[in-house]
């Protein structure tokens, strides 16, 4: 995802600002002020059409064709435009255009417009859409109307064409029913797509703050609006806000994503540690116990209140080894104990969280495999340098999956007998090719060649295929010489199953 349109809040201007240079420039200044009262990223959309050529001849003057009179009254020319957007500019806010023609796209470079929106009527408007990448901006899509397989050809078809692209779920229903938004089909889009931007295009009475609730809870990264300023002369229809409806959406968006949260990890207060530790039972002595005394099951009993510091029933029953006192306590007195994680208590929250990332990553890999965890400088320092090999197949050609977890590296090393191909599935992955930083993204490949001295590491975890010649376990030469003068089986430990 790019952030350039994350949390970004996009006012587009209602009826074509009325076609009045004057009142398109008084709906910036009220973006503006919104922008500044709610400390928010804003931007102000613009709708371009070259009438000459848009409208048919044997259409133009017509009353009794929808649209016709609004988009010929509402004309203006180059010029006028450019002042829109320089104040949209000068204002600090985002300039975005929507081209409903060829020739409009070529006046958003030409006016230096930063994004092209493509409307929902434009997204299977090949020819458009074709001129639209030509463009080299950062677009936007709506997909009001669109099929989900109308949807995978413009997403296939823009991804790779423009430097950035979000795609916004979108209701062509003025002003869309309760019952008509489907909310659930954008969080499928966020799941399908993880490689764009999605984001919510409303069209819903301007009074309602409960969809854009819903829709930031869902996982729209940037929302789009119609906005207007109401006057003696000029009056708003049913799906377009004025500023103090606008102000209240914008809050509303705000509210949802500080429930949301800041990212998608848990972050636990330390209240929600002194909350639970409350209810939570300690470890208490049954017996006299001398210190240097091992402590077993039958020496202890759980019960509430803990204490601060106190070992924990959940603590002590997490792992097998035997606890040593490390003091003298007397009966019925408070164990203050630091358990010890034994090797298989390791292993176990290593295999724990590899699995959770696929879970995450929606991997499924079977039950016919084998596990490998790489711990080059020991299991203790694993979660620092290291991976979780999954051996799928291994006959003439080979086929494994690669799971790091966060901040994880692997060294480097060169394989002699086999010629490797990664194919990166989710996450991030950083190469060390030969001295080359390559930095995959989910889809990508990369070669590694037989004698290619190599290194990876991740960010924020991933998981990689590795599709391969046949595997040797002999076949790695690791440039540090601590880890080239061990048995391979010293620096790995082999899981039969999860």
């Amino acid at each position: 995802m790019t952030k350039i349109f994350h949390d970004l809040h996009i006012f587009e201007m209602a009826n074509n600002h009325q076609g009045s240079v004057e009142h398109g420039l008084r709906i910036i200044d009220a973006a503006a002020q919104l922008a500044r009262e709610h400390r928010v990223r804003t931007a102000v959309k613009l709708q371009f059409r070259e009438l000459d050529s848009f409208i048919h001849p044997e259409a133009r003057g017509r009353d009794d064709i929808m649209h016709i009179p609004r988009f010929e009254s509402t004309r203006l020319d180059e010029g006028e435009f450019r002042q829109l957007v320089e104040a949209t500019r000068a204002a600090g806010l985002l300039s975005v255009a929507t081209p409903f023609d060829e020739a409009s796209v070529g006046l958003c470079q030409a006016l230096g417009v930063e994004v092209i929106k493509v409307a929902s009527c434009s997204a299977t408007d090949w020819p458009l859409l074709e001129e639209i990448a030509r463009a080299g901006r950062p677009v936007i899509a709506s997909t009001g109307g669109l099929s989900i397989y109308d949807i995978d050809n413009l997403v296939t078809f823009l991804h790779k064409r423009v430097p950035a692209l979000a795609v916004m779920h979108c209701v062509s229903l003025y002003p869309t029913p309760p019952e008509q938004h489907a909310m659930n089909f954008m969080a499928r889009m966020v799941r399908r797509y993880p490689y764009v931007t999605i984001g919510y295009s409303g069209h819903e009475a301007p009074d309602n703050t409960e969809v854009v609730m819903v829709a930031v809870a869902k996982g729209a990264r940037l929302l789009e609006r119609h906005f207007g300023v109401e006057t003696d002369q000029i009056s708003l229809n049913k799906y377009s806000m004025n500023p103090e409806q606008a102000g209240a959406w914008i809050a509303a968006a705000q509210r949802a994503r500080a429930i949301a949260g800041i990212d998608d990890d848990k972050h636990v207060s330390q209240g929600e540690q002194e909350s639970l530790l409350q209810l939570q039972r300690g470890v208490f002595a049954r017996r006299p116990i001398r210190q240097g005394e091992d402590i077993t099951a039958e020496d202890v009993f759980f019960a509430m209140p803990c204490r601060e510091g106190q070992l924990t029933s959940g603590e002590f029953g997490q792992y097998r080894a035997h606890f040593v006192a490390a003091r003298d306590y007397a009966e019925n007195e408070a164990l203050f104990e630091h358990a010890q994680a034994d090797p298989y208590t390791q292993v176990r929250g290593i295999l724990h969280d590899a699995k959770g990332q696929l879970y995450e990553a929606g991997i499924a890999l079977g039950d016919e495999i084998s596990i490998e965890i790489s711990h080059h400088y020991g299991i203790d320092r694993f979660r620092e340098t290291g991976c979780v090999l999954i051996n799928s197949i291994n006959r003439e050609y080979c086929n494994k999956f690669l799971i790091m977890l966060p901040g994880q590296k692997h060294p480097h090393h060169k394989h002699k007998a086999k010629e490797e191909t990664f194919h990166l599935l989710w996450g991030d992955l950083e190469v060390d090719l030969e001295g080359d930083l390559i930095h995959l993204k989910p889809g990508d490949k990369l070669l590694v060649e037989r004698d290619q001295l190599h290194a990876f590491r991740t960010r924020t975890g991933c998981v990689f295929a590795e599709i391969s010649t046949r595997s040797i376990r002999s076949d790695s030469y690791y440039a540090d010489e601590s880890i080239a003068r061990m048995d391979p089986m010293e620096r790995k430990t082999i899981v039969e199953s999860w």
